[in-house]
């Protein structure tokens, strides 16, 4: 149960029937499970089914395909409904459904959604995207993985790093380098099985447990050429075009966590007691409330504004950049705040406040650093080259 009242900002109904749904689904299913995700560094992958029957894999993708063509304001509030039960299953959420299955449904020609869309939506199958490598992180096209053009395709060599999903994914959007610079990039699809293609460490991370994170090895690995995903050397313009819609759609995560830690720490403010009355009636105990409040309040305003532009066609990549800004800065805030409103208490594994900030801290770094989020917003609005 939320802790503070609804505020309308207009969403519509479709994306009020989302929050409905979605919200009830991960009270009953989601949250019951979040603290083992989290304890045992656990992936649920039973949830993935559930969560495919009731449409949440394919929001975006049209209804031909097998999605229910919805939007990305709907799909914001999916993935912040999920991450206010389980910040770990929102992010396996939101790589699956957005950065592998928005991709192929954006990119994918009609025998490739034919072939991966199906198994995707239901939720048979687990999707993810690989980029970053050991020294390609911000600088996309630094990538080593190389792709070979040989007979019927092309042979590759090298290998992924920090991939969301990597070890339990079943069809993944992989970038490799088939020339030089920027024009040398190719998309290609991937399927768990292929030969020469394995799983190298799991990376044992700080928060997000449970959101399975790990190196890709490609050895020799054959990918046919009918597994290229766009153009040709044009993946640095399939990636920074998913990128925009990437960054607003994992806000929802940030968003999810405010709520978590405002439902934790108002009943709490309520109850506990010291010098003889609720430490909610202390000024400066409201004080902190409102500050989280509004930080949430004003965050999701930024994001429901630019999810509403990305369906409208209007978004700019510097807004897209501004809103995850805003969203992952202000939830590492509140729940930084969530753990000192709970005092002792919030700094033991007793209380979840603890896991929110493990957890929030992850977009600070992921999809893009808030250092090259204010390098690109700051360039864009100067103009500078």
């Amino acid at each position: 149960m939320r802790a503070t009242p609804d505020f309308d900002f207009a969403l519509g109904e479709s994306a009020l029937m989302i929050r409905d749904t979605v919200a009830r689904f991960a009270d009953e299913r989601i949250a019951p499970l979040a603290a083992k995700v989290d304890a045992e560094d656990w992936f649920p992958r039973d949830l993935w089914p559930e969560m495919g029957a009731l449409g949440l894999h394919g929001m975006t993708v049209e209804e031909e395909w097998g999605g229910i063509g919805l939007g990305y304001l709907e799909h914001v509030i999916a993935v912040e409904e999920v991450s206010r039960a389980s910040a770990s299953v929102g992010l396996s959420y939101g790589a699956h459904s957005n950065l592998c299955v928005n991709q192929i449904r954006r990119w994918g020609t009609d025998a490739q959604k034919a072939r991966y869309l199906p198994g995707l939506i239901s939720g048979e199958q687990v999707g993810s995207l690989a980029m970053s490598e050991v020294g390609a992180g911000s600088d996309v096209v630094g990538m080593k993985l190389k792709a070979e053009s040989v007979s019927g395709g092309f042979q590759l060599n090298g290998t992924k790093f920090w991939i969301t999903n990597g070890t339990c994914a079943d069809t993944l959007v992989v970038y490799a380098k088939t020339g030089e610079g920027s024009k040398g990039i190719t998309a290609f699809l991937i399927e768990k099985g292929m030969a020469g293609f394995s799983i190298g460490q799991k990376i044992d991370k700080m928060g997000m447990r449970g959101s399975p994170t790990c190196e890709l090895v490609f050895d020799d690995c054959f990918v046919p050429e009918e597994n290229v995903m766009g153009p040709l050397h044009g993946g640095v313009g399939v990636l920074m075009s998913g990128l925009d819609y990437e960054r607003v759609v994992l806000s929802g995560l940030q968003l999810g966590i405010m709520q978590a830690c405002l439902d934790t720490v108002i009943p709490y403010l309520r109850e506990r007691k010291q010098f003889g009355k609720p430490i909610g009636a202390f000024q400066l105990m409201q004080a902190k409330v409102a500050d989280m409040y509004v930080a949430l309040q004003s965050a999701r305003a930024y994001v429901y504004a630019v999810a509403r532009a990305c369906d409208a066609g209007q978004t700019t990549r510097f807004d897209a950049a501004g809103a995850i800004l805003l969203a992952s800065e202000n939830a590492f805030r509140v729940s930084g705040e969530a753990v000192q409103a709970l005092g002792g208490a919030g700094y033991t594994k007793d209380w979840p406040v603890e896991r929110y900030l493990r957890d929030a801290k992850l977009l600070d770094i992921g999809a893009g650093t808030n250092e090259i989020r204010r390098m690109l917003i700051g360039r864009e609005l100067i103009g500078a080259v």
